[in-house]
């Protein structure tokens, strides 16, 4: 049985983490039976989740787990799609996961009132009196991170510009199709469906949650992913 590590339903969502949800919706398509646990972060190899047990076999992040379930139980996630639906595939991902995810980094946290509505509650098992520090210590790691990273240098309507190009460019790679590449979901969707979703969530208003709201063939592509695989969060 596998195990998937990851942090527990938030925002609306079946994870706040899109690599969790990603991870949980690659499970999902490949038919596994597995089980989540919410209390592995302090034992995460790489500090961060997701990373599952596969009956000893520990894997961490959301890529190399799905490395790993082609590997070993003999799963294709991108079974149809030609050699260039699948370097345009792997395009799409990277897109989502290292450069929208910091715009929803920076959304969340950076932005004081979707910071409590969101990720404040993190903390909300902190004692009361170290809780404010807690979290201000936390944000102003956050926020060197993001700088570090780049996305953090630039201005607010800066990071909003490139946020909303990427929503474009989603919209417009999906069309008018069911799912990224025509009628079956492949690898990519997992991912492409948990940020999605992760901008639309109502915790963060953002002009990049807005730009989405616009796109009506996103929308409908989350809600139709979302009632496949997770309808207890779809709200249908």
């Amino acid at each position: 049985m596998i195990t998937l590590y990851s942090f527990g339903p938030s925002f609306g969502l079946p994870d706040p983490s899109p690599f969790v949800m990603k991870a949980m919706m690659l499970l999902k398509l490949a038919g596994l039976e597995h089980i989540e646990n919410h209390k592995g972060f302090s034992r995460a190899p790489k500090g961060k989740l997701p990373f599952i047990d596969d009956d000893g076999t520990i894997v961490a992040d959301s890529t190399f787990i799905r490395f790993h379930l082609e590997k070993t139980k003999g799963i294709d996630f991108d079974a149809g799609l030609s050699s260039e639906q699948r370097a345009q595939a792997w395009a799409i991902e990277k897109m989502c996961e290292e450069h929208l995810y910091w715009i929803m980094v920076h959304a969340r946290w950076m932005n004081d009132a979707n910071f409590e509505r969101g990720p404040a509650h993190f903390f909300d098992r902190a004692p009361a009196l170290i809780r404010p520090l807690v979290k201000a210590t936390v944000r102003r790691n956050i926020a060197k991170t993001l700088r570090r990273q780049g996305l953090g240098r630039h201005s607010e309507q800066e990071i909003a510009e490139l946020g909303v190009r990427d929503i474009e460019a989603l919209a417009t790679l999906l069309g008018d199709k069911p799912f990224l590449f025509g009628e079956t979901p492949c690898g990519a969707d997992a991912t492409v469906c948990a940020f999605v979703a992760g901008v639309l969530a109502p915790v963060s208003d953002t002009p990049v949650r807005t730009a989405a709201e616009g796109k009506a063939n996103l929308v409908a592509y989350r809600d139709r992913l979302m009632k496949s695989y997770f309808p207890q969060f779809s709200g249908t």
